[in-house]
């Protein structure tokens, strides 16, 4: 059960960065490919491995290396490979990435309504404010807690709890907005409710999971927002 609205918090909207504010699989894959390349492992596509990419750099670099018959790899390859991308990706973080479509107006249509913005991610924090500096949206955020910014990341609820409260908010009048289960099952763990959208890691397939709702373009989100927090007047 969710909490209802009381103690005078606002309302705020939790948002996921990749995959959900942003397209940043062409980059991430590029990093990705970047480091496979040093071992000599098959390259990842962009199209056909998109899902993939907002799935974390771990992810990427599994598959790339699970794709190179005769390529004896583990674990700590992995993780040596890992920092790798972090070096390439942070150099072009933000060549092919595009908000989209919808975004800044749909911000810019919270924020008049008093809603709070924050952005609970698992990529690094230092990357994160990085890549929002660059896509020109960092002021319109109150908050940004990214995967070291804390002792847990998501799916643990801390990262979205802390959001939560340094926007003066509760859970019970928080939208956390994702696009992976990762993103549904860290907001219920907080008591915030969620809305994922269809066009990002898991496209359809993330209805499965049993949000509060489905977003399909950002224009949506300002009518869902009141929808399931209540309008300004009842803040």
């Amino acid at each position: 059960m969710h909490a209802g609205p009381g103690g005078g918090a606002v309302r705020s909207v939790v948002f996921d960065l990749d995959g959900t504010l942003a397209d940043t699989a062409a980059d991430l894959i590029a990093a990705a490919n970047a480091c496979l390349a040093e071992v000599g492992a098959a390259p990842l596509d962009p199209r056909a491995d998109r899902a993939t990419a907002f799935r974390g750099g771990r992810a990427m670099l599994r598959l790339g290396l699970s794709r190179s018959p005769g390529l004896a790899w583990d674990e700590a390859l992995v993780d040596l490979l890992y920092a790798r991308l972090l070096d390439h990706y942070g150099a072009a973080i933000c060549v092919h990435t595009r908000l989209f479509p919808g975004v800044e107006a749909a911000l810019d249509r919270l924020s008049a309504e008093g809603v709070a913005l924050g952005i609970c991610t698992n990529k690094p924090e230092a990357l994160a404010r990085r890549l929002v500096d660059a896509l020109g949206i960092a002021p319109r955020f109150g908050v940004l807690v990214g995967a070291d910014s804390l002792a847990r990341r998501k799916p643990d609820p801390l990262p979205l709890r802390s959001a939560i409260a340094a926007l003066g908010s509760s859970p019970g009048r928080c939208l956390m907005l994702g696009d992976t289960r990762t993103d549904h099952d860290t907001a219920r763990a907080a008591g915030a409710r969620v809305a994922l959208v269809t066009f990002g890691a898991e496209g359809d397939g993330v209805a499965a999971h049993g949000p509060d709702a489905l977003v399909g373009h950002f224009d949506e989100l300002p009518g869902l927002v009141r929808r399931l927090l209540g309008g300004a007047e009842s803040a």
